[in-house]
């Protein structure tokens, strides 16, 4: 890494250690959309599961609920003592994706949810993410969509995360990336993580009826207009 990325990556840890997560709630309480994904990938006692860019372990605490064996990085520190306080029986560590603190071969599901588009090198930490998975892991990964269209509207301008970097691609910019890093996408699904109240009303009331709307559009819109794309990968043959 040269001398400006690692600045920029200060930058982003800077970011999320004294803005995003400034105001973080100490409990990591799973919503109910983080409980049916690890109901859908059949999360049980027989997995070693790793979430890459975890936050605050949302998502690591319903795989926990399931007895599965966890273990997620972020970039903040901020981050990562609430994990550490909340789950003591996972590992934890503050670190970048592209150079992730776990030997070959460790996990049976990797997962990196809505913060691949935040990578300095998307491709550098997918490489890691496989030497790092078993031969048969399944790799989870939830990424923006370009051509969400109320994007292509003008409507959305990306998430409060573009202050530190956020980079957005089409669906098949990021297969590519995949494809790029030896990963295979056998499966892929809509982010309905919007059909909630607490998402509805987060804005305040003004803007109620046009989240409303659009938690309800994307139901019906095709995949190639949905605003986060599921993608279920598994390491080339």
């Amino acid at each position: 890494m040269g001398a400006d990325d690692s600045n920029e990556q200060a930058e982003i840890k800077r970011f999320y250690d004294t803005v995003y997560y400034k105001d973080t709630q100490s409990k990591s309480i799973p919503n109910r959309h983080h409980l049916q994904l690890a109901k859908r990938l059949a999360i049980g006692p027989d997995n070693r599961v790793l979430d890459i860019a975890c936050g605050t372990g949302e998502f690591l605490t319903a795989c926990h609920k399931q007895g599965a064996t966890i273990a997620g990085v972020d970039l903040s520190d901020a981050a990562i003592d609430v994990c550490k306080a909340n789950l003591p029986d996972g590992e934890f560590h503050a670190c970048t994706a592209e150079n992730l603190p776990f030997a070959d071969d460790q996990f049976d599901v990797v997962t990196c949810l809505g913060s691949l588009e935040h990578f300095l090198s998307p491709v550098a930490a997918l490489q890691e993410m496989v030497r790092v998975g078993k031969p048969a892991a399944r790799f989870i990964l939830l990424v923006p969509n370009k051509d969400f269209l109320t994007r292509q509207l003008g409507l959305y301008g990306g998430t409060h995360q573009v202050d530190a970097r956020e980079v957005v691609r089409t669906l098949d910019e990021w297969e590519s990336i995949f494809q790029a890093a030896g990963l295979n996408t056998v499966e892929r699904w809509k982010d309905l993580h919007v059909l909630s109240w607490r998402w509805i009303a987060s804005a305040g009331w003004l803007q109620m009826p046009f989240r409303a709307a659009q938690a309800l559009a994307l139901t019906v819109w095709p995949l190639g207009w949905q605003y986060q794309v599921y993608h279920l990968a598994i390491v080339k043959p």
